[in-house]
This record gives structure tokens, sequence and C-alpha cells, in this order.
């Protein structure tokens, strides 16, 4: 009915442009009633404002950060990523001050060392343009550029290979968010698409080999993972990368230790089907 009524919005009713002027038969309304509906949620609804002080440059802001408890997970992929019902919690992750551009992962926002916060001011704060725009919530374009400033500091600051690591992972993870709800009805929807998995699996290589790298030279608990985890997070990695020989010896680690409990045993157990069944297809 929206061309009948398209006035209603001046006078704040535009919502109602979407009535139907013609009521639905008894019957057809019972039916309708039987339908399954999908349930629709104000993403805006399971966050707040949380305040942060820069620790470069001393600026109070505030960040957009999902209550605790409020998203109900629907599961996790085979690479540790979860997936909520209302809204991907990894959209928030992102600790970014919108004056000098410090940007970190929430785990990691803590004072830094003298030489890290120089590094800092000299390669990032000293050209970084400040952003006074203010959003209710994050579209996935947002949230992979505040990935990418992000995993730049932490390169600048010279972080450790995990946590670069572990970036590049959540980084891949919002890539695929984005490729999941990617609108099918934009133009040349298959490449872009193709554009955003390829992106997605780029992002995933590096987190991959950081791990690999730190795995021999940081120890645990890495990114808040025990040696189980990250072994089981490299198994599922490379078996999306083919490179089956290190899955192989991930899953018979963690099959062999005294340290892993019997839930992350049979979740290699699960891992190695997958990939049995990846290698015979």
């Amino acid at each position: 009915m929206a061309d009948l009524l398209p006035g209603l919005g001046k006078f704040g009713l535009g919502k109602l442009s979407d009535l139907k002027l013609f009521e639905e038969p008894e019957e057809e309304k019972e039916e309708a009633k039987n339908e399954p509906v999908a349930p629709v949620y104000n993403e805006e609804e399971f966050l707040f404002d949380k305040t942060y002080t820069c620790p470069i440059c001393d600026h109070k802001y505030g960040e957009r950060t999902v209550r605790t408890g409020k998203a109900r997970l629907l599961g996790i992929d085979l690479d540790l990523r979860p997936r909520h019902e209302q809204l991907d919690v990894g959209k928030y992750d992102v600790i970014s001050c919108p004056k000098c551009g410090y940007t970190v992962l929430s785990r990691y926002f803590a004072p830094l060392s003298p030489t890290m916060t120089k590094l800092v001011k000299e390669n990032i704060a000293s050209s970084f343009v400040s952003r006074s725009e203010k959003m209710a919530v994050y579209t996935y374009d947002t949230a992979f550029e505040r990935y990418q400033l992000c995993l730049a500091n932490a390169i600048v600051k010279r972080g450790k290979d995990s946590e670069k690591a572990y970036i590049c992972l959540k980084t891949g993870w919002i890539l695929r968010g984005m490729g999941e709800h990617l609108d099918k009805a934009i133009e040349k929807y298959d490449e872009r698409l193709k554009e955003i998995k390829q992106r997605e699996q780029e992002y995933l290589r590096h987190a991959y080999e950081g791990f690999i790298k730190a795995r021999s030279t940081e120890g645990y608990p890495m990114c808040g993972m025990d040696e189980t985890t990250l072994d089981y997070l490299l198994a599922a990695l490379a078996i999306g990368f083919e490179e089956f020989d290190v899955a192989t010896k991930m899953i018979g680690g963690i099959l062999a230790s005294a340290a892993a409990n019997s839930r992350m045993k049979d979740k290699a157990r699960e891992l190695k089907e997958v990939m049995q069944a990846r290698k015979g297809s």
C-alpha cells in the first residue's frame, strides 16, 4: 500500500505505509498464522557503550560493546568461529580510539610499553585523521576496516606473532560473515562473493602461518587458548588448505595427549572424519 499512502512519513506514520488495503479471507489468515516466522532482531538492543581511556593519547571514548549473555550461541564453525542468532559478536571486538587511531582487540587492551607507545605515536597517531561519526551498529564493511586498522597497529607496535595471527583469524571470520550476509540482489553478486571468499582465505592463511610460528616460540595460554585448543585450530585450518599431513599430526597429538579432555578428543575425532571426507572427495 506504499503507493496509496506516500505522504504518511511527514506525519511520523511512515511505518503504516505497508498496511494492506483489503484484509485476507479468514481461511487464508489462519493458514498464515501457522507459517513459521523468522524472528527480527534490533542489533542495537544487544549493545551498549563501554568507556575506554586511550593509552596513547589519554582520550576517553565509548565503544559499542555486546552485552554479556545477551546473544544466543547457535553453533561453532570448524575453525572455532562462534555463530550467534541475533548478531555477529566479532564485529564489536575491536577497540579503536577515534582521536589517534590506536586500535586493538579487546583482549589486548592494556597499557603499552614505552617502546610500543613511541612506535604507535610515530607511525599511527602522527598521521591519523580523527573520526567524529558515531555508529549505533557496525556494518561488515566498517568492522573489516576496524580489523585492518587493528592489524596495522599490531604490526607497527611489533606485537607478538600470536596477536597478529589472532587478528588475521578474526578478520577472516568477519569476511565470512560478510559473505553470508551479502545481499543477493546486488549487481555482480557472484563476483563480489568470490572476492570476499578469496580475501577470507588470505587472512586465514596468514593466521595459520602466524600460529604455526608462535607455537614454537611462545608460551600458553595463547590468545586465550591452551595447547590442545590451538592444535585443534591449526588442524582445522590445515584441512581447509588441504595440508593433511599437518592436520594428521595435530589431531594425533590431541588424541594421544593426557592433557586433552574427552570433549576435545571427541572434537578431534570429528575433525578426523571431516579430513577423511575431504581427502576422498
